[in-house]
């Protein structure tokens, strides 16, 4: 007799059909107990009846499954996997199977697939510790978020670069993005610039303390006044900057940085991009359209806040994004600025007096202007420091000195102090006569 191998379902329903054919149970009682409607009980009693136990047990039990991956499609799955994605998320490599190789699978399939072959494991849930929050604010434009990332975006194929990204808080969308060297003052200036020719001006900024934006030393925060560059460019253009106490408060761009540490690097990879040239153009053309239709999210309020930059800033744009320091004229009328020496020249319906202040502009092509009340002064770079007058006709006029030498003074042979034995009684009867001499002068006065 074979033996069967059967569930401990299949048991059950055995033990009531078998019950039912005795008619010790009624076909209501007995569908009611297997959970099944009265029909299907019926025909469970006719195969039972003729096949009897096998009968139960499912015919596709020990066969593959018909929604299972054909063996042709998993090997060539599995063989992109180890060679073009093996440090791709489930999610990522999902997406680019269905874009680059016309693979149409869930990425549940292709998660379990990369568990089987080592390369995704499963990451055990956390409990969340509460959180308060925030809100999104409602329009596009009334708060955006700015940070930069250094990270090896490149690999091993570039430059260690900073990731400059600016995210609207109302919608996730990444409104600008660009490599640059460093997050130092002029990167920052030419990306703002940048954003603002294209959106124009947000309500205001969320970023943190970077000392590109924000004075961190105790004189800066005890006196309001001194203010970074980038602080008084903000006021110029009426944008007000908030400075984030927490890497938690700006979270939503550092989640941003987070996502594309992990999507970015690998879709430069894949496109063979090793320049921030061409890494700036593929942000701008590819990645962030797609990006934002993929994860941004619909505003509460459609009304845009952004605000459209005057004729006048525009115009000034260059100058305002500028490194601006101020300087003092000399007598000569020359100024100094980075080791340099600039001589000004009459300009025109400009009156300039010694020990007046001008301020020097340093552009972002790298061109130095300098400005007195609103206007530009004419000027020429000297090569060298200019020397004093007084000092070359001093010079001039005075002969060379002859070092001088001193000779110590030496007592002669018959000075007391080389008397090897002076007698006291001279030394006494001397003293002796200045004093009565001093007596006497006093008494006759």
């Amino acid at each position: 007799m074979a033996l069967l191998t059967m569930s401990q379902k299949e048991i059950d329903r055995y033990g009531i059909i078998t019950k039912l054919i005795a008619q010790e149970l009624h076909g209501t009682k007995a569908a009611h107990l297997l959970n099944l409607s009265v029909r299907h009980v019926r025909r469970l009693k006719a195969r039972v009846r003729t096949g009897g136990a096998r009968s139960l047990i499912h015919t596709r039990r020990g066969q593959p499954s018909n929604r299972c991956l054909p063996e042709k499609e998993r090997d060539k799955i599995e063989r992109l996997l180890r060679e073009r994605y093996p440090d791709f998320g489930p999610t990522l490599a999902c997406e680019k199977l269905r874009e680059r190789h016309g693979i149409m699978r869930d990425p549940k399939t292709i998660r379990a697939l990369m568990r089987v072959l080592g390369l995704w494991q499963s990451r055990p849930r956390r409990c969340a510790a509460p959180r308060h929050w925030r809100q999104r604010r409602e329009h596009p434009g009334e708060l955006v978020q700015f940070d930069g990332s250094y990270e090896c975006w490149f690999e091993d194929r570039g430059p260690r670069m900073c990731l400059l990204a600016a995210i609207d808080d109302a919608t996730g969308k990444i409104l600008h993005a660009r490599f640059a060297p460093h997050e130092g003052v002029f990167p920052v200036f030419g990306f703002w610039k940048s954003y603002l020719e294209r959106y124009g001006k947000p309500r205001a900024i969320y970023l943190d303390k970077f000392s590109t934006y924000k004075q961190n030393r105790p004189a800066g925060e005890e006196d309001g006044e001194l203010k970074t560059q980038f602080q008084r460019a903000c006021r110029e253009l009426g944008m007000e900057p908030i400075f984030a106490n927490s890497p938690q408060a700006k979270g939503r761009v550092e989640r941003l940085f987070k996502t594309l540490q992990d999507r970015l690097i690998k879709e430069l990879r894949l496109q063979h991009i090793a320049t921030p040239e061409r890494a700036n153009a593929f942000l701008t053309e590819t990645f962030i359209p797609d990006f934002n239709r993929r994860f941004s999210v619909p505003p509460v309020r459609s009304l845009d806040l952004h605000r459209a930059l005057r004729a006048e800033e525009r115009q000034h744009l260059d100058a305002i994004f500028s490194r601006q320091e101020t300087r003092t004229v000399r007598n000569d009328y020359t100024v100094s600025f980075k080791n340099a020496w600039y001589q000004l020249v009459p300009t025109p319906r400009v009156m300039v007096r010694p020990k007046e202040r001008v301020r020097i502009e340093e552009w972002l092509d790298g061109t130095v202007h300098l400005r007195i009340r609103q206007s530009y002064l004419r000027f020429t770079k000297l090569p060298d420091r200019p020397k004093r007058a007084v000092e070359r006709l001093w010079v001039l006029a005075k002969p060379p000195e002859q070092p001088k030498t001193h000779t110590p003074w030496k007592p002669p042979a018959d000075h007391p102090w080389r008397a090897a034995h002076a007698p006291k009684t001279y030394l006494t009867a001397e003293n002796e006569l200045w004093k009565c001499a001093r007596r006497d002068v006093l008494r006759a006065a």
